[in-house]
């Protein structure tokens, strides 16, 4: 819904109606995760996907319906053994998407709220029941020291926050099925978490031309950019427009008080010993899930080699990916960061690299790590 949020509020101020179809499931190989969202509005404008255009034309039809009587409703998408273009996803596998219809004041009002924490960051978890039928939508917003809403059972509202709480400290998505008063070892229940945390962070380090290419890819991508850099001639805004933050200071001093989690990526830029080996010492102290050196083979293992003779163990310099990138044969900038992204995204999705045409199985991997 992230990627939903400017739509959202520009319909929420001027009033409109409007449906929010949300992928609560996913069995197989489908072109998008859970949690994937598209709103469309009762005039028929739609924002958003949540197949990439196997089945939205056919929930458009469940969204328009469900703006007429006012009730959610659970889809179920999946090939069809007769007819693979017919209303289903011809890759293979099936979806479940939850269509709820945005038309009281008191929905429109929680959702409007929802946005708000979303877009200011603050992390948080909406808990929404997908079965039983008579349950249907009922919903539960839970955040880090409160919680709104009822899913009906207040056994049942402890053990889901509870829940809700673990995910969203792992920035992940699930769905839990309980008892009807929250019984951990039954069935009656199932209840789709949806977990917004704030943005992954790409720590950029070397304010150089491939950091600004880099640093406008790390945006495209949806991280939150900082570009840091000693030399205060080149760590400007102007210079990268497009970072959330731009910072003059020698970068180990600055790493070792940034807010880094298992979803930051760190890329260094900078191949100068001077700035490397005190910055890389620092980021494998860290619990970033990549970090990506720029730099010849034999500038790394001069690299390597001063890194060892400042304590840094071999299990630690294994996480260094150096030199940065992907072998896609990259010269400029852009296509250097070009390599660098699909790197950071074969790390994070689990592929393997190879062209896809030489590849047989599925396209859409397990993701290892949650969405950005």
């Amino acid at each position: 819904m992230r990627e939903l949020l400017s739509e959202l509020r520009d319909w929420h101020t001027s009033g409109t109606p409007f449906a929010l179809a949300t992928v609560v499931a996913v069995r197989g190989s489908a072109p998008r995760a859970v949690g994937a969202a598209m709103a469309v509005r009762a005039d028929g404008t739609v924002a958003g996907s949540v197949s990439g255009g196997c089945v939205e034309s056919d929930v458009c039809e469940v969204a328009a319906e469900a703006l007429t009587t006012g009730e959610p409703s659970l889809r179920t998408y999946g090939i069809s053994d007769d007819d693979a273009f017919a209303v289903g996803l011809t890759c293979g596998g099936t979806i479940e998407v939850l269509v709820r219809p945005y038309v009281s004041e008191p929905d429109r009002e929680g959702l409007r709220a929802l946005v708000g924490l979303v877009t200011a960051g603050v992390p948080v978890a909406v808990a929404t029941v997908v079965s039983p039928e008579a349950s249907l939508g009922a919903g539960r917003v839970v955040l880090a020291d409160r919680a709104d809403g009822s899913l009906g059972d207040e056994r049942l509202d402890a053990a889901v926050t509870d829940d809700a709480r673990e995910l969203l400290a792992r920035g992940a998505m699930a769905s839990h099925r309980y008892g009807a008063h929250g019984e951990r070892r039954m069935r009656d229940v199932t209840v789709f978490v949806q977990t917004f945390a704030p943005a992954p962070r790409m720590l950029v380090f070397g304010a150089i031309d491939h950091a600004a290419a880099t640093a406008r890819i790390g945006s495209f991508l949806g991280y939150r950019v900082t570009v840091c850099d000693a030399r205060p001639a080149f760590a400007t805004r102007q210079r990268f427009p497009t970072a959330d933050e731009v910072v003059c200071a020698w970068p180990h001093t600055y790493l070792e008080s940034a807010d880094v989690d298992a979803r930051t990526v760190v890329c260094v830029l900078t191949h100068d010993p001077k700035f490397d080996v005190p910055l890389l010492a620092a980021a494998l102290r860290t619990p970033a899930s990549y970090i990506g050196v720029m730099g010849s083979r034999r500038t790394h293992a001069d690299r390597i080699a001063r890194l060892r003779e400042a304590g840094v163990d071999e299990e630690s310099l294994a996480r260094l990916a150096a030199p940065v990138g992907l072998d896609l044969g990259a010269r400029t900038p852009e296509e250097t960061a070009v390599s660098i992204a699909a790197e950071i995204v074969r790390h994070r999705r689990g592929g393997t690299g190879r062209p896809l045409s030489e590849l047989t199985g599925p396209i859409h991997h397990h993701t290892r790590q949650p969405d950005a």
